[in-house]
């Protein structure tokens, strides 16, 4: 007697298809889709691949280490500072010249003298910036003049979120924000590179499930 492989029933109501899926460690597995309905809807007509695949590298924890901001943060802050103040100084222009309105100048130049003084201590204000990831939390602090230090306990976090804005892209650099119950301590990290941004928020969320769990 010889076997024969099963073949595809045609009268059969649930017809599949197998497609073959590659996977972010490079290995091929197949996934079987439905095309009539149930389950295979979510992946008709979709991607097979997710551009950025979560790291499984994770940062070591309680080494004391404070990790400071890239310098590109500085260059994003400069470029849209100093556009800020290019839009301040057309409008008291265009309400000067064409309105007619004298006291125009008057708040463009309070504006103008701030935002200088904001060029200024941006590269001291930066270098400011630090997060360490201890056992049980992670510390966060800013701030020159008004220091501000926020300690977030992994178990309390809620939400880790990247996001960065069109010249965030451009110099390579993400913000990452952590969400807890309590929105008092709640951390934004600024100017983070995108591969430290995402292997911090792998390392949030695998240590944060953990300490939910009380593993």
């Amino acid at each position: 007697m010889t076997n024969t492989p099963d073949l595809p029933n045609p009268d059969s109501d649930s017809p599949t298809t197998t497609d073959v899926v590659s996977l972010a460690d490079g290995v091929s597995t197949p996934v079987a889709r439905s095309t009539t309905g149930g389950e295979g809807v979510l992946d008709e007509g979709t991607y097979d691949r997710i551009l950025e695949p979560r790291s499984t590298k994770r940062l070591p924890l309680g080494d004391g280490t404070w990790h400071q901001l890239s310098r590109n943060y500085v260059w994003v802050r400069l470029i849209s500072t100093i556009a800020f103040l290019v839009l301040v100084i057309a409008a008291a222009l265009v309400g000067a010249l064409l309105l007619r309105l004298g006291w125009v100048w008057i708040p463009a130049g309070v504006v103008t003298v701030v935002t200088v003084w904001t060029l200024v201590i941006l590269p001291r204000q930066a270098r400011a910036y630090g997060y360490q990831l201890r056992e049980d939390d992670l510390v966060f602090r800013r701030g020159i003049l008004w220091q501000r230090m926020v300690a977030v306990p992994y178990g309390r976090m809620q939400l880790v979120d990247i996001t960065h804005g069109p010249l965030d892209r451009v110099f390579g650099i993400a913000q990452l924000k952590l969400v807890t119950a309590a929105a008092t301590t709640g951390v934004v990290i600024p100017g983070l590179q995108q591969s430290a941004a995402e292997l911090l928020r792998d390392t949030l969320i695998a240590v944060a499930e953990t300490r939910r769990t009380g593993l």
